[in-house]
């Protein structure tokens, strides 16, 4: 579809897993680009890229955005996040876990033969407004709890330990990575491009429109953008809809939590509105209507009780 003839609409048959990201990826010869890109490594084109991603789950919710093995030596998962998120390294592992389970379902645990499985590696593709450092790491480790009552000293070494690499991808940063990764850089100027022309034109809709008219017109992401115009105007706008009701979840978890003074409160709060959130998303509601809706639904009886 031509960007000039683009559909005006939330309605789409896209699961709320498919992004922008996600589906301008979603190509062998990309990955193993974008994977060599990140790592500064060369390798051979015809080395096989197998797409393995955890699928038909809600958006941004339980499961990765892309995931991939390299000749069978390498598996890569990738998060595209515009919003950090501290526990990113928990949820690396736990798709991990699941990836590998489907890689050596057909394999014997109990065998005495040593099983072989991929070399991992995870990142983070970060391009949201707040600023961040163009290359950062979170370990699970981190997270781990350390109970120094109990005589357990704060400098043992994690017995389990696993690193995602954080990358800034805006516009601008990290260009030696964009440099080797055309497809990443055009990415990072549409994006750039969404978000100037929607503050300019104040409407996040008209400034999606304008992005892609003017990335069709001057080469960026054209042959996608050409292929996919409306699905991009309903991906992105459902995406960055999707963050502002999930920040406005977050802030509702957050006053919860402190109310209470309870970190479980907290946590409680925010994942019971998260999936709120999901569930209004789905009936096609705006960021606006879903905060309204969770305001509406706060009684003062409700509040007392906290």
């Amino acid at each position: 579809m031509h960007a000039h003839a683009l559909y005006i609409g939330m309605n789409t048959n896209r699961n709320f897993k498919d992004s922008v990201f996600t589906t301008l990826f979603n190509n062998p010869d990309l990955l193993r680009e974008l994977y060599c890109a990140l790592k500064g490594i060369s390798l051979p084109q015809d080395v096989p890229v197998s797409i393995n991603t955890l699928e038909n789950v809600l958006f941004m919710d339980l499961y990765n955005d892309i995931s991939f093995e390299i000749g069978g030596k390498l598996i890569i998962l990738i998060e595209h996040q515009s919003t950090i998120n501290p526990n990113m390294a928990l949820r690396m592992y736990l798709y991990s876990a699941r990836i590998l389970e489907r890689l050596i379902k057909s394999k014997n645990l109990f065998s005495g033969n040593r099983l072989s499985i991929p070399w991992p590696e995870f990142y983070v593709l970060y391009n949201g407004k707040e600023p961040y450092p163009d290359r950062e790491v979170m370990r699970l480790s981190n997270l781990f709890e350390k109970p120094a009552d109990w005589g357990f000293p704060d400098t043992a070494y994690p017995l389990l330990e696993l690193e995602v690499t954080v990358i800034n991808i805006n516009q601008g940063r990290n260009e030696g990575i964009s440099a080797h990764c055309r497809k990443l850089a055009e990415y990072s100027m549409f994006i750039a491009k969404a978000r100037a022309y929607e503050e300019e034109l104040r409407s996040r809709e008209n400034g999606i429109i304008a992005a892609i008219k003017f990335c069709s017109k001057h080469d960026i992401l054209s042959e996608f953008l050409e292929l996919y115009g409306s699905e991009v105007l309903n991906m992105l706008l459902t995406e960055w809809n999707t963050e502002d009701a999930i920040a406005v979840a977050r802030e509702e978890g957050h006053e919860e939590g402190r109310e209470e003074g309870l970190e479980q409160g907290r946590e409680e709060g925010r994942e019971d509105i998260r999936i709120k959130v999901f569930e209004l998303l789905d009936q096609g509601l705006s960021a606006d209507e879903i905060k309204r809706h969770l305001e509406n639904e706060e009684t003062p009886g409700d509040n007392s009780d906290r």
